[in-house]
């Protein structure tokens, strides 16, 4: 239990409400969304780098030896407390086409390695329901508790793969907050900043991947 309790309190934001106003985790993430033979998105896979301090939290928690890094067995320990931990948050990712939310199946794998002290995840997930390339999809990555801050470095690292996506345009969008905030006064209440169980509201703030066909 202590060694699943970290990820567990981080990635599912369980630690005092007050903490929520603003991330504690960091996370540089790449998206590839790839689109099958058929003309639907087969797959969506994801690269997550941690920041070093909440990595070196990790190894502390999982070394199980302790000799100050991560052996196979540990790093695998980690991807599946991760893996069974963050079901219920669909894995952090923002799916829709037309403006229907789209949830994803729980991944097989979370593959995990440490690396220059910080910790990565390799992973894949599928939409539970075919999402045809037609009309609009949007695809994203965020925490919806904003205790986690998921941060695409470039435009490129929000990639689409396939012939698929030929006939289809695509934008990379990252809201401006003030923005945000401007014209969603009347949604963004206290309860936004301080309620624990999480907001949709926040997916606002992500920065997404725009797809029209």
């Amino acid at each position: 239990m202590k060694r699943s309790t970290l990820l567990t309190a981080g990635l599912l934001s369980l630690a005092p409400a007050t903490a929520f106003a603003h991330p504690h985790i960091f996370v540089e993430a790449r998206l590839e969304v790839v689109a099958a033979p058929d003309g639907s998105i087969q797959e969506l896979r994801n690269v997550w780098r941690f920041d070093e301090v909440f990595s070196s939290s990790v190894v502390m928690d999982f070394d199980k030896n302790t000799d100050l890094k991560l052996e196979p067995n540990e790093l695998a320990e980690v991807g599946k407390t991760v893996r069974d931990s963050l079901a219920d948050y669909d894995y952090y990712m923002n799916l829709t086409i037309n403006g229907k939310n789209i949830t994803v199946q729980k991944p097989d794998i979370i593959h995990v390695d440490y690396k220059e002290g910080q910790l990565l995840m390799f992973f894949a997930v599928k939409p539970v329901e075919k999402m045809p390339l037609k009309g609009k999809l949007t695809f994203g990555v965020y925490d919806p508790t904003l205790y986690t801050s998921i941060d695409f470095p470039t435009d490129n690292e929000l990639a689409t793969v396939g012939d698929g996506f030929k006939a289809c345009k695509h934008a990379v969008v990252r809201p401006d907050a003030d923005e945000v905030i401007s014209e969603n006064k009347q949604s963004l209440t206290d309860a936004f900043f301080n309620d624990p169980t999480g907001t949709n509201m926040s997916k606002l703030f992500a920065t997404r991947l725009e797809v029209t066909c």
